[in-house]
């Protein structure tokens, strides 16, 4: 069958958008362990499945440059994109080209991803963004600029918080603007070759401020501690991480496996001093491999995470005692806040696992803003339109454990507490200490008033057990702790939660 010129002509100009077109600089990327704009898309989607926008767009720069050396050195003007379905679902993907001036995002590039995040916000699409690149390009000069303030991918980006779920892959330098797409996503995922800065080498140069290599930037084990990053992964399993992160957002998974519940009766110490690892109750509590841990060296103290309860998605908040006893720190407070706005937003029930002394105190701690930071919990946890479901681990004290609790124990759609905690208004021995100070200040040998504080607190906390609480009707109920998983699951039943399509569509807050 013969093929008509103007259609060898679009097929050799497809050609020249592939990676095949340039041997020499792939070879390249992948030895210094990069990956191809085109490999992140075909790793990540169903084969066949993409629809590709703006392939044929090169760099506005024909004042400069030839048209072939635009055609050969700035394909698609450095960002490949479309629709494609990931697991079958509808979604969209974007990729900025390392290979094309090192990611750095063109004018024409800009106009390409406004068109799509607008289909993005039209269709309501979960997108992935591969995010790695320098930042704004200087050199379009077809398109008269002055500051170029005016680009409204940023503003497009950012709009889009709350509406669907946004996911951004970081596998190598990522600069600047590149940067911002990244901060602005609901989920940041990275890898050990990532740096990620709101300035690279060359802006922080021109600032005075030194000379930086590219890697030292903002490396991942910075970007972790300061909570930037959610998920760390190699360099080899990213787009795997991407799938799995999205996968909780297309709403519930029909099979699933439950753990053995029995565990969980051990899992918690005796006494209220020894330190434990939360983690095991969680993934006991959830469908087998379904929890994925964010921010995990951020605030420590605090563990989130989301996981399955019987196919359903949910996020999780729990205290970790391991660090600061499970007080709650001022990172700690932005840490939950921000899980509990992600799950507003897009429709994910809450599980708090609750076993805090509260609120962190001392002067040192004051100056970490704390009260401005932890008060941000009460308030995303006042405004939920999503269920929250409390279980008091072990201790449930102060304003740190309303906190947890959305406000209070009854905020939640169901309160539970385990055999053993205790609940209060603040530690117990320290709530005796204040409230019998006059008492104890008269007993005037030492060992004889310790002895009195040993015996009240003890009184203390027969009144605060938890039977006592349920008791006065301040908590639902008190039950076996294997009973959990089973409870959670009706709860979630009746309360019809399936993910994205309940969510408030709230604006997350990207702290």
């Amino acid at each position: 069958m013969s093929i008509r010129p103007e259609l060898l002509e679009v097929l050799a100009r497809r050609a020249l958008t592939e990676d095949t077109a340039r041997p020499e600089a792939v070879k390249a990327l992948h030895e210094r362990g990069g990956r191809t704009a085109r490999e992140h898309v075909a790793d990540l989607i169903d084969p066949g499945s993409f629809v590709e926008y703006g392939r044929y767009v090169t760099a506005a720069q024909e004042d400069r440059r030839s048209l072939d050396d635009l055609l050969d050195r700035t394909v698609a003007d450095g960002i490949v994109g479309g629709m494609a379905t990931i697991d079958g679902h509808p979604c969209a993907v974007l990729s900025y080209d390392y290979l094309v001036m090192a990611g750095t995002q063109g004018m024409r590039g800009h106009h390409k991803t406004d068109r799509l995040l607008d289909v993005i916000e039209r269709l309501g699409l979960p997108t992935v963004f591969f995010a790695s690149g320098g930042g704004g390009r200087p050199g379009d000069t077809d398109i008269p600029l002055v500051s170029a303030l005016d680009v409204t991918t940023f503003a497009a980006w950012a709009r889009l918080s709350g509406r669907v779920p946004r996911i951004a892959v970081v596998d190598d330098n990522c600069f600047a603007g590149n940067a911002v797409i990244a901060g602005c996503s609901d989920l940041v995922v990275a890898t050990g070759g990532s740096s990620l800065g709101m300035g690279g080498p060359a802006m922080i140069a021109g600032g005075g401020l030194g000379e930086v290599a590219a890697a030292e930037v903002g490396p991942l084990e910075t970007m972790t501690a300061n909570g930037v990053v959610d998920v760390a992964c190699d360099d080899d399993s990213a787009v795997d991480v991407a799938r799995e992160l999205l996968g909780y957002f297309l709403g519930r998974r029909e099979e699933w496996t439950a753990p053995d519940q029995a565990p969980l009766r051990d899992a918690v110490p005796e006494g209220e001093r020894r330190a434990y690892d939360v983690a095991p109750i969680v993934q006991t509590l959830c469908d087998e491999d379904s929890v994925t841990w964010l921010r995990p060296d951020f605030a420590p103290e605090l563990a989130t995470a989301l996981g399955r309860i019987e196919g359903r998605t949910v996020g999780i908040i729990a205290n970790d005692t391991r660090h600061t006893a499970g007080a709650i720190t001022a990172d700690a407070g932005d840490k939950v806040a921000r899980l509990l706005q992600l799950c507003d937003a897009h429709g994910f029930a809450v599980l708090s696992l609750v076993d805090t002394p509260g609120m962190m105190v001392g002067v040192e701690a004051e100056r970490t803003a704390l009260v401005r930071h932890t008060s941000r919990v009460l308030v995303a946890g006042a405004s939920l339109q999503v269920p929250m479901i409390g279980v008091v681990l072990r201790r449930a004290y102060g304003l740190g454990a309303q906190a947890m609790l959305g406000g209070g124990t009854h905020e939640p759609l169901m309160t539970l507490a385990w055999p053993g905690a205790h609940l209060g208004a603040m530690g117990l021995e320290g709530a005796v200490r204040l409230a019998m100070r006059k008492e104890l200040q008269a007993i005037e040998d030492e060992e004889e008033r310790e002895q009195q504080v040993r015996e009240l607190t003890a009184q203390a906390q027969t009144h605060a057990a938890a039977l006592n609480v349920a008791r006065h009707f301040e908590i639902d109920d008190v039950i076996d702790p294997a009973e959990t998983r089973g409870i959670v699951a009706r709860l979630l039943e009746a309360a019809d939660v399936d993910g994205r399509l309940t969510g408030s569509g709230r604006t997350v807050d990207v702290w």
